[in-house]
Formats: structure tokens, C-alpha cells, sequence
């Protein structure tokens, strides 16, 4: 089930607000002693995150179906993606539903219930932690994200069952700008700087892909190197852009890489105002990132 995104924040009865994480999506099942992480592409992750499948293990429900966020907290006790993809800090896994529980299939019961039930089999203990609420005043939750440096709120309506895909029982609304952006290209590295200079970026609108500017900021020498060492295998002649990229030594790949992209806005020709790289994302396929309205 995925949130719709939202211009602003709000009041509504019956709505709950939480933290929104800057993390992976995983969902966790439990068979007796059996886990398996699974992320939104259907990826295995158990053997990535065995510190949070162990914990998952030792839970006393003979079955469940958790869902989540795998993340990790800077010092000030913020959600950052760059840190996990960096493989920085002690991964936790953040769990707002449980789909599954003992036999019993949750998915058609009231997310109220489900929340019960979910608190009944985890405890608020790391690695595994429940999905931290906030005021129950839309607007006040929502101040409350920014002043703290959250990427945002997510709202959720109480009597809502759980629908895989778009929801508009499910919001979010960011405090600031950070999306995935399709990678369908590099430019020439100047000055000290090795590999390439900066990353060439679109989104898709239907079959088309729409250039949305550079990115060449954000880099280690490290992510640098991987970077370039996974675009070199997808050099291709023809620009994979639907416009035309002015960009001086542009060298184009077959867009398969997605990358995870901080700016401060757009412009008015769709183009991104001071962008910072974040990390590559590898649990979404680039035919995922879509223009967003």
C-alpha cells in the first residue's frame, strides 16, 4: 500500500500522522523460525539486514506479514537514505502495519485493529521499532516534522483496509524536496575530480523520458568509482532522453540506474534547482519513476 502524495497538511477525524522515514521498504514475513525481508521489487534482503530478521525470528507469533521501513538515524535521531545506502550506522527496521498474524489475514480489517495487533507482537525495542506517531492535529504534526528536520508526515485514515498500490486513504506531505530520478547519463569529470563530473537525470512520462537536469554534488571518491564502474556497462550511442541534453561531453547509458536525489525546487521547464545525490536505489526499477502531478 503506498501513500499519495500531498501539496500541505491537514485536519481530519479519525486520521493519524506519523513520521515519515527516509529509508528501503521491506516487508518481513515470519514462518516459524523462516524470514525473509522482501523489498518493493520483490528483492530478498534477509541476508543484507540478518541483524533485523533475527529480531523478526524471535517474536512470539508462529506467522506475520510486517510492513516497514529499514533505516538509519544520524546523531540527532533523523531517518537519513544516504547513511543506509553508505552502509553507515546500525540499520532498524521501522514497522507501521502487520498484514498477517497467527493464521489470521489482517488486510480487510481497519488499520485501528491492525495497529492493535501489531503492538501486541512488537515492542518498541531496536532493531525492530514502531512507527513513531505525532500530534494527532494534522497542521501541528506537521510543524512538528519540520522543526524537527523530518523528511515529512505520512496520514493515514484509522478505518482504512490495507489496498496494495496508490492510496488516497494513505498521504504524505515533505517538508522538503528529495525523489528518485532515472540516470541516463554522465558528464566529463573536470578540475581534481575523477570518473565523470556530474549525473545526467529524467523521469518518465508514459513511454518518454523526460530530462530533469544534472546532479554533481553529493559524491565521495568511493561513490564516485561505483557509480561509474556500473554506468561504463550501459555506454550507449543514442541519447535515452526524449529532448535534446545540451550538455558538453555528455557520454549517454541505457537507463536502468535510479538514483535518490535531494533539491530545493523546480524550475518552470521542469529542470532541478540545486540538487545533491543521495544514493543509487535499487529496490525501484526506473520504469517506476514517473513525472509526478
Amino acid at each position: 500500500m503506498l501513500a499519495t502524495l500531498v501539496a500541505a497538511p491537514f485536519i481530519r477525524p479519525n486520521w493519524i500522522f506519523e513520521e515519515k522515514y527516509d529509508g528501503v521498504r521491506i516487508l518481513a514475513y515470519k514462518e516459524g523460525a523462516k524470514v525473509r525481508l522482501i523489498s518493493r521489487n520483490a528483492i530478498d534482503r534477509t541476508s543484507r539486514y540478518l541483524e533485523i530478521a533475527s529480531s523478526v525470528r524471535k517474536l512470539s507469533a508462529e506467522t506475520l506479514a510486517l510492513d516497514g521501513e529499514v533505516i538509519v538515524f544520524d546523531r540527532k535521531g533523523i531517518s537519513r537514505f544516504q547513511l543506509l545506502q553508505q552502509g553507515k550506522g546500525k540499520p532498524e527496521y521501522a514497522v507501521f502495519d502487520c498484514l498477517y498474524a497467527n493464521g489470521e489475514d489482517l488486510r480487510k480489517k481497519p488499520l485501528m485493529h491492525r495497529r492493535t495487533v501489531l503492538e501486541k507482537f512488537v515492542r518498541d525495542q531496536p532493531p525492530l521499532i514502531l512507527a513513531r506517531r505525532l500530534d494527532p492535529d494534522g497542521l501541528k504534526a506537521f510543524a512538528i516534522a519540520t522543526r524537527r528536520g523530518l523528511e515529512g508526515i505520512l496520514a493515514k485514515d484509522q478505518s482504512s483496509l490495507y489496498v496494495p498500490g496508490r492510496s488516497k486513504s494513505w498521504l504524505k506531505v515533505k517538508t522538503h524536496q528529495e525523489e528518485e530520478f532515472v540516470i541516463g547519463g554522465f558528464t566529463r569529470p573536470t578540475g581534481s575530480r575523477n570518473h565523470f563530473g556530474a549525473l545526467l537525470l529524467g523521469v518518465y512520462d508514459g513511454a518518454r523520458l523526460e530530462y530533469a537536469g544534472k546532479v554533481g554534488t553529493g559524491f565521495t571518491e568511493e561513490s564516485l568509482r561505483s557509480l561509474y564502474g556500473k554506468m561504463r556497462n550501459l555506454v550507449r550511442r543514442e541519447s535515452p532522453f526524449a529532448e535534446e541534453v545540451r550538455e558538453r561531453g555528455a557520454t549517454f547509458v541505457t537507463p536502468k540506474l535510479v538514483g535518490q536525489i535531494a533539491f530545493s525546487e523546480r524550475t518552470k521547464d521542469g529542470k532541478l534547482r540545486h540538487p545533491v545525490f543521495l544514493g543509487l536505489r535499487d529496490d525501484k526499477s526506473a520504469r517506476q519513476v514517473t513525472v509526478r502531478t
